[in-house]
C-alpha cells in the first residue's frame, strides 16, 4: 500500500527549513504532496506559478535520491480536505519552538476532529534551519540583506529580483 503525506504552507518562498522537513517526511512515506495554501486575504511575494516552480525544483534532487514521488498541488480550504484528496494518511507539521509546539497541537486537534482517518506527525526542526521562517527570509530580501544563509542559491536569486522590481 502506498503511504501518502501531506505537508502544506505557503512557500513564500521555500525555505531550508521547508526543505528541511520535506526531506525528512520523505523518509517515512511513498509519496510526498505538498500543498500551497491559497488565501484570497493574503498578498504573497510569489505568485502560485513562481511558489510551484520553486517546489519542483527544489524538491526534485531528494525525491529522485530517495526514490520518492512528490507532487505539489494548490488548495484554497481546510488542509484536512486537501490532505483527503491527495489520499494522505498523515499531516507533516515542522516545529520550531514551543511557540509552533502550541499551535500545532491546537490544529492537530482540530484536523483529527474532523478527520480522524488522518494522523498529524511533528518533525522538530534540525538545529540549523530551526531559527528560519520564511516571513524574515522576505523582510530580509526585501531590505536589502544577505539570504543565502537561509534558501537554496535559486531562491536567493528569485528574492533579489523581487527586493529590486520593488
Amino acid at each position: 500500500m502506498l503511504r501518502i503525506g501531506f505537508y502544506s504552507g505557503s512557500f513564500d518562498p521555500v525555505t531550508n527549513g521547508h526543505t528541511d522537513v520535506m526531506r525528512r517526511a520523505l523518509a517515512l512515506v511513498d509519496k510526498l504532496v505538498i500543498g500551497i495554501g491559497v488565501h484570497p486575504g493574503k498578498t504573497p511575494l510569489f505568485s502560485v506559478a513562481e511558489r510551484t516552480s520553486m517546489l519542483k525544483a527544489e524538491t526534485r534532487a531528494a525525491a529522485k535520491e530517495r526514490g520518492n514521488s512528490i507532487e505539489v498541488v494548490t488548495f484554497d480550504g481546510l488542509v484536512v480536505d486537501a490532505a483527503r484528496r491527495a489520499g494522505a494518511t498523515a499531516i507533516f507539521r515542522g516545529l520550531r519552538d514551543a511557540t509552533d509546539f502550541d499551535y500545532e497541537m491546537q490544529m492537530s486537534g482540530m484536523n483529527g476532529a474532523m478527520a480522524d482517518d488522518i494522523d498529524t506527525v511533528f518533525l522538530p526542526a534540525s538545529p540549523d534551519v530551526r531559527h528560519i521562517t520564511a516571513t524574515l527570509v522576505r523582510q530580509i530580501a526585501l531590505m536589502g540583506g544577505d539570504v543565502k544563509p537561509f534558501v537554496s542559491r535559486d531562491v536567493a536569486k528569485a528574492l533579489k529580483a523581487k527586493a529590486n522590481a520593488k
